[in-house]
């Protein structure tokens, strides 16, 4: 079985489709399902194959998959299988750990020249799929590049998929048509590298060309976050640091600034009232009943 799970894991994983992986890690009193028992589930929430338990396990689990799957993170339930919603308990407790295997992030450049070739660089070293297109663009100076692309970013055979990060960084008339497919593919970050005035221009474009304004909103230019930035790396790296931080939540302030390390800071200073120092998230678990 565990063989056929792997196989399984590593053909969705080799297509691109996200999955997760459930494992039983340990069973108190009556379950069907073993330690060690696993299951892949899709993002249909159905399961492709194994096997953790009956109707009183498994709705719970693959709901779960879901939400690791939504938001990336691994999970560690309880699923409490004394639950009589299905008139059949099962009589114990059960602990599972769901494992999100998600595709590569899709980090798509338009443009080329030293900017663009940083941030592919960058994107390589932080584990997104890189593509860049642009009829300037040449592979010898994107050798980290998953794809590279001479038709430019509105061409066809580029797909932008849902999610996706997307710089347009061609500095050319043609940088509405990629902001607008961006937009129109609901790219999860679309930034623009240019001066606030070609900017302005590029929005009262877009707007007059019948964008709603809410849309054109979601354009972030100047692109990056303010880092004082200078050079093209420099310039490329503050651009990723955004990326980042809209891909994992952050607000892109300083980490001494948070009020979590000024209460520990103040706690230090004052031994005495450590009662009040913040509680730390827990590590990501939920506890369900198995419905």
């Amino acid at each position: 079985m565990f063989d056929d799970v792997f196989e399984t894991a590593h053909e969705l994983k080799s297509r691109g489709e996200p999955f997760a992986i459930a494992t039983v890690i340990s069973v108190q009193g009556s379950g069907s399902a073993k330690p060690g028992s696993k299951v892949i589930v899709d993002t249909d929430g159905h399961v492709v194959l194994g096997w953790v338990g009956g109707g009183c396990a498994e709705s719970t689990v693959c709901h779960e998959a879901l939400e690791s799957m939504n938001d990336g993170k691994v999970r560690v339930i309880n699923v409490d299988l004394t639950d009589e919603v299905f008139g059949m308990p099962c009589g114990g407790m059960m602990q599972v750990a769901i494992e999100p295997v998600l595709p590569k992030p899709d980090l798509l450049i338009a443009g080329h020249g030293r900017i663009a070739e940083s941030l592919a660089q960058l994107g390589n070293l932080l584990g997104f799929s890189v593509t860049v297109a642009d009829p300037g663009a040449v592979p010898k100076a994107f050798p980290t590049a998953d794809h590279v692309f001479s038709t430019g970013l509105n061409s066809e055979e580029v797909e932008v998929r849902p999610g996706s990060y997307v710089v347009v960084a061609t500095h050319h008339k043609g940088d509405h048509l990629s902001l607008k497919k961006a937009i129109d593919s609901q790219a999860g970050y679309v930034a623009l590298i240019a001066s606030r005035s070609r900017s302005q221009l590029i929005f009262e474009y877009l707007e007059d060309a019948g964008m709603p304004r809410e849309n054109v909103a979601k354009i972030r230019s100047p692109a990056g976050l303010s880092l004082g930035a200078e050079t093209p790396e420099e310039i490329a790296l503050s651009i990723m640091s955004e990326v980042v931080a809209v891909r994992r939540g952050g607000s892109g302030q300083p980490m001494a600034e948070s009020a979590a390390v000024r209460q520990l800071e103040r706690n230090l200073d004052n031994p005495a009232q450590t009662l009040d120092a913040p509680t730390l998230p827990p590590a990501v678990s939920s506890e369900s009943k198995g419905r």
